[in-house]
């Protein structure tokens, strides 16, 4: 009984701090400051059943698939920091979020943004996607691996219900305030990015070069 409250804990709070639901809810907030009350909660669903479902994906095959693939978890931090520093960017000129005369358009940018890249690599993210494959190969037996699916799941309803409670704080903002906290927000993601892309990098220069 230890074993698996340790077990449990252990997951939550690596996934919580991973995923970081307080630092993803000031980005959905600028992404989606311009949506309606329904295309945010769109958003927030879709973005976490995409994560959920990514973490899955790879709890269960992502060694496979690495091999398979020939992916390394430093490539997809390289490929996570150039996502991040273009969004960044974006935020950065205050010009990410746009409203579109085109209501079909428009559904396909909301399915765009909730999938990347908030789904992947903002929620669900390299750091998340390595923890979901150690944990499941630390998982001994069939109650282990049960039980981290359910921390994962839980900590991805608590990132959707903190994301839904963000409409809140854009309507207190105003169009100014959402404007300045988009650019603040870009410039760290921006700074996120760098450190993705270091982080990715090095690892891999170091084989190229035979740098030990």
């Amino acid at each position: 009984m230890n074993d698996y409250l340790s077990f449990a804990l252990l997951g939550f709070t690596s996934f919580f701090t991973l995923v970081s639901p307080i630092g993803v809810m000031p980005v959905y907030m600028t992404m989606t400051a311009d949506f309606t009350e329904k295309e945010r909660a769109y958003t927030a669903r879709k973005a976490t059943t995409v994560a959920f479902i990514t973490m899955l994906l790879f709890a269960f095959s992502g060694q496979l698939l690495f091999k398979f693939f020939g992916i390394s978890v430093d490539a997809f931090r390289v490929v996570g920091g150039i996502i991040f520093f273009l969004v960044g960017n974006d935020m950065l000129q205050a010009r990410l979020v746009r409203t579109q005369i085109d209501p079909q358009f428009r559904k396909k940018h909301l399915t765009d943004i909730s999938i990347t890249p908030l789904g992947i690599p903002m929620i669900c993210g390299p750091g998340a996607i390595t923890n979901s494959i150690v944990l499941m190969e630390d998982a001994k037996n069939f109650e282990m691996k049960l039980i981290l699916v359910g921390v994962m799941a839980l900590v991805l309803g608590i990132m959707y219900v903190s994301l839904l409670g963000a409409s809140k704080f854009i309507k207190l903002l105003g169009e100014t305030g959402n404007t300045i906290l988009m650019r603040i927000m870009g410039l760290i993601i921006m700074v996120i990015a760098v450190e993705f892309f270091v982080s990715g990098i090095r690892p891999i220069l170091r084989e190229i070069l035979k740098i030990q």
